[in-house]
């Protein structure tokens, strides 16, 4: 008899753990699905009122910095309420602990792990997707006509090649696509630290004189303005990528840990228990508030 009610008693317990340490797929789903979706919604509304730090249009990069930091912060703010309502799907979602597991840490560690694991997949298949709607339109750029015609410089520093190559006057079929992509090359090297060498630029006005018409001086004035403003743009549009990729990066970062406290909270009042001392602040959304115990 002691020996039947032992192995009983071993099994239960086998049997527990595995219960608290299986994922439950479908509420991780559920919780990336959720995460996903509000974080359309709250991006697509970025979008449309203007917060943004990078734009095709060549009058977007007149935008202040104090915009770009905007736009940063509120991607931040999205990252944090997207992955917080989806944590919390995940952790609502989830079916309760075996009844033997009765450690308070051990069940918030496996509903938070649920979060983290949604809010994992939520980041790896918007990676996923980005990553295909960025080689689609790479696909359909017809930058990709040939690699002699193709340059690095030109959506960034177009509106600086057109203003480069302007003229009143020019002769019909006339091509100027190797033109600007030799040019954008060189103007791309204006925000090194050595800028445009001397041949460089002697060789850019030469090729100004002789697509535009205009005198040497002109040309030269044209060129050392071209440059200078191409520099410019190149900065600016560095200083925008180093805020989107922190931005990201910190967006990213935190969304992992309200995932993980979101999903602390859903599996409380899935139990009806109040909130963790750490959330103790938040236990009035609990739907049977109880008396927090005092220490």
């Amino acid at each position: 008899m002691e020996t039947l009610v032992r192995e009983d008693m071993m099994e239960g317990g086998v049997t527990a753990a595995d219960g608290r340490r299986a994922i439950q797929w479908s509420s991780v789903f559920a919780g990336a699905l959720a995460a996903g979706a509000m974080s359309f919604i709250l991006i697509g509304f970025g979008v449309a009122v203007g917060l943004g730090v990078s734009s095709a249009s060549p009058t977007w990069r007149d935008a202040s910095a104090a915009l770009a930091l905007l736009s940063g912060f509120y991607l931040i703010i999205q990252a944090i309420i997207s992955f917080g309502f989806g944590g919390y799907i995940a952790g609502r979602t989830t079916r309760p602990a075996p009844a033997l597991a009765t450690i308070e840490d051990d069940g918030e560690r496996r509903d938070g792990l649920h979060g983290l694991t949604a809010w994992a997949l939520a980041v790896l298949a918007g990676a996923a997707l980005l990553a295909l709607l960025g080689a689609a339109a790479i696909d359909r750029s017809p930058m990709r006509s040939s690699a002699s015609n193709t340059s690095t410089a030109e959506p960034l520093l177009s509106y600086e090649l057109d203003k480069l190559f302007r003229a009143p006057r020019r002769a019909p079929n006339i091509d100027l696509r190797e033109a600007r992509a030799e040019a954008g090359r060189i103007l791309m090297t204006s925000s090194s630290h050595s800028g445009v060498s001397t041949d460089d630029r002697a060789y850019l006005v030469q090729q100004v004189a002789g697509l535009t018409g205009l005198q040497a001086p002109d040309a030269e004035r044209r060129v050392d303005a071209l440059i200078a403003d191409s520099k410019t743009a190149i900065n600016r549009a560095r200083r925008n990528s180093i805020i989107v990729a922190f931005s990201v990066a910190a967006a990213t970062l935190i969304g992992a840990a309200v995932a993980w406290a979101a999903a602390v909270a859903g599996g409380r009042h899935r139990d009806g228990e109040p909130l963790p001392n750490w959330m103790a602040s938040s236990n009035r959304f609990h739907r049977n508030p109880r008396a927090m115990p005092v220490p």
